[in-house]
């Protein structure tokens, strides 16, 4: 089973930016419920798509240069990158069914 893999500001740029397939983003924190929340559906969208989309989680309290970088203002907030730019972005909780709308849209 492939789950979301952990991503930092130090990885971002060659994992997310310079991924040869589209990349999902959950930016995510500990004191954050609609991310516990989300991480299981993030997880299972990961197995679902493997070979076709790359998911990475970010700890935005451990990682702050790229949250800042990329303008994410709230948690949880989803982006899908693409050839290295950003092409979506959703703030808040979101149902596996909306999720999965948003990724056909991108691959």
């Amino acid at each position: 089973m492939s789950a979301a893999v952990a991503v930092t500001d130090a990885t971002f740029a060659s994992e997310v930016l310079g991924s040869d397939l589209p990349v999902l983003v959950d930016y995510w924190a500990d004191w954050c419920n609609p991310c516990k929340q989300l991480a299981p559906i993030i997880d299972e969208l990961a197995t679902q798509y493997a070979g076709r989309m790359k998911f990475f989680k970010l700890d935005a309290d451990a990682n702050s240069q790229i949250p800042l970088q990329q303008g994410v203002m709230a948690l949880p907030t989803l982006q899908i990158f693409s050839g290295g730019q950003l092409v979506a972005s959703v703030q808040g909780g979101k149902t596996k069914g909306a999720l999965i709308k948003m990724i056909e849209e991108h691959l």
